[in-house]
């Protein structure tokens, strides 16, 4: 009996031992399932498995900086990183010494924000891919809230409504990030129901303001060095009928800003959602 309890201790030891509850065994995956993937975001990737050690190696490609959480155990280690693409996701996984123990591919889908409206709720999914300093500038001020509150406060029938620089009463909200660089003559087109960046006659000066297209405008595309257009950054997947309703609001002059919307149209709120 006393052998027994002996031997029953050991595997205990040996079992909470530094990660690996083989006591030295060499590690196997079973399997790797993404529980969250969202563009911009820390990824929580759980890798299946016996045996499984934190000196493990791991390869996402377009994941950065790769590590296992401490709260990992022999049979179910948790990969943390930052997602900074989309579409294919490429993971290996390597044992320390840098032996293969698997590989697949997982998917990150496009961003979607919800921007929620005194009109109605908006969808929209964004393109990092194409202009990606232009969309990481716009999650940017989504992630920190900073749209909750502000308006559309220029809205021009058949052509463009306008917002995420004002706040009621048409006062200008502080706390703009440093302007961006403009990310034009990439594909994407001022069409109906698409999602660009306002900007001044300087084209490097977008900061929080955007404006989504009512109908098609390509006069707002690049045309050239002279004329380079609007950053197109995203579109309306869900919504477009708000979109028409804000465009339909009447509008006035107020505090010396023409196409002012009479009657306030606020945001809510934004929230990136996928």
């Amino acid at each position: 009996m006393y052998k027994r309890i002996l031997l029953i201790l050991l595997a205990v030891l040996l079992s909470a031992c530094g990660g690996g509850g083989g006591g030295g065994a060499a590690p196997s995956v079973s399997q790797i399932q993404a529980q969250s993937l969202k563009y911009g975001h820390q990824a929580v990737i759980y890798v299946a498995g016996k045996y499984l050690r934190s000196d493990m190696l791991a390869d996402t490609a377009s994941c950065t900086n790769p590590s296992f959480s401490p709260s990992s155990t022999p049979n179910a280690a948790i990969l943390n990183c930052s997602v900074s693409a989309t579409g294919a996701l490429p993971i290996s996984i390597k044992a320390a010494s840098g032996e293969l123990l698997f590989a697949t591919t997982l998917t990150v889908p496009q961003p979607q924000v919800t921007v929620v409206t005194s009109q109605g709720t908006l969808l929209l999914e964004l393109n990092p891919d194409v202009v990606p300093a232009t969309v990481n500038n716009f999650l940017s001020y989504v992630s920190t809230g900073f749209y909750t509150g502000t308006l559309f406060h220029r809205v021009i029938a058949a052509f463009v409504v306008q917002a995420g620089g004002y706040s009621a009463g048409l006062v200008k909200k502080t706390g703009q990030l440093a302007p961006i660089a403009l990310e034009t003559n990439k594909g994407l087109s001022n069409t109906r129901g698409t999602l660009a960046m306002a900007r001044t006659p300087d084209p490097n000066s977008a900061t929080s303001e955007f404006y989504i297209n009512l109908v098609d405008n390509p006069v707002l595309d690049y045309q050239d060095a002279s004329n380079p257009g609007y950053a197109v950054f995203g579109k309306v997947i869900s919504g477009l009928d708000v979109v028409d309703a804000i465009g339909a609001a009447p509008t006035g002059s107020v505090n010396a800003i023409n196409d002012v919307p009479l009657a306030d149209i606020t945001i809510t709120s934004a929230t990136q959602t996928r």
